[in-house]
Formats: C-alpha cells, sequence, structure tokens
C-alpha cells in the first residue's frame, strides 16, 4: 500500500503546511496536477475543497500536511495509518 498515490484536485495548486491547519506555516506549493503518496493522516482544522469538508489532514512527508478535502483518495474517511 505504501505504493499507491492519490492525485490532487486537478487545476488547484495546493498549500503543503508544516503542521495540520492552514495557520501552520507555508512549507511549499504544489504544481498543478501532481499525484501525492500518503505517509499518514491526522486530524485538524476542517478544510472545505473540491472533495467536500474535512478535517483529515495527510501527510505527504515529514512535517508535509496537505488538507484531504483537496486529494481524491475516493473515501471520506483515513485511507492511511493514523500518524503517530
Amino acid at each position: 500500500m505504501a505504493d499507491v498515490t492519490y492525485p490532487v484536485a486537478p487545476g488547484y495548486r495546493v498549500n503543503v503546511r508544516s503542521g495540520p491547519s492552514t495557520s501552520s506555516s507555508l512549507v511549499k506549493v504544489l504544481a498543478y496536477n501532481v499525484r501525492v503518496r500518503i505517509r499518514c493522516q491526522r486530524r485538524g482544522q476542517s478544510v472545505a475543497g473540491p472533495y467536500g469538508t474535512s478535517d483529515i489532514w495527510d501527510s505527504i512527508a515529514p512535517g508535509q500536511y496537505i488538507a484531504d478535502a483537496y486529494v481524491k483518495t475516493g473515501s471520506d474517511g483515513f485511507v492511511a495509518a493514523p500518524c503517530g
């Protein structure tokens, strides 16, 4: 399952944050139409996006989170293990 990647919503450049909220510092911005590998997930600030409203945040690298509402996982729940 570690090789599974998910598409970020087309037409969006998604902010990558240092923690699971929009007030966490900006780490980088993803390019358009990328796919991401989700290392783990955690609950945080609720965010509305193209795939609904969710408080799930996806960790794509250590200290790098994106709002799950911008990732097409095919699920309203967790698709990866909770972050420790």
